[in-house]
């Protein structure tokens, strides 16, 4: 038996051990997610542009579209009727009845704030508007 054994312990293992190889790839995925954390900026900047000149393309009709505007100071137009943040619902859905299945057209100024904007994307899409941009100069 001792014979056995002895030669059992002599022959050369031919299968692999990927225990510390495993470990190292777990070491670096670590690694590599926390300067990933590290080096991605804290936030979202936004910078929406300025309505200087509105010149609209050849394939949309300004009568189409619903156009949104946004000043620096806050305040809403919606084909050129005024609302705010309480009447945007409102007037989105007026809107969408006088024009279904049209395009919003949002003209927002850089200051204007951000939270707005993101009232009326929610104002647009409550009124069953699904077809929503915004307008560069």
């Amino acid at each position: 038996m001792s014979l056995i054994s002895a030669k059992q312990e002599d022959e050369v293992m031919a299968e692999i051990n990927i225990t510390p190889f495993t470990d190292v790839l777990l070491v670096l995925l670590i690694i590599f997610m926390i300067l990933a954390a590290l080096i991605t900026p804290p936030g979202f900047q936004k910078e929406l542009p300025n309505k200087s000149n509105n010149t609209e393309t050849p394939n949309q009709n300004k009568h189409d579209n619903i156009e949104v505007d946004v000043n620096a100071a806050g305040v809403i137009f919606v084909d050129g009727t005024k609302a705010n943040e309480k009447t945007i619902y409102y007037a989105m859905t007026m809107a969408a009845i006088k024009k279904p299945h049209k395009h919003v057209s949002i003209v927002a100024d850089a200051k204007a704030p951000y939270g707005l904007i993101i009232r009326i994307l929610d104002a647009a899409k409550l009124a069953g508007l699904e077809d929503v941009g915004f307008v560069t100069s």
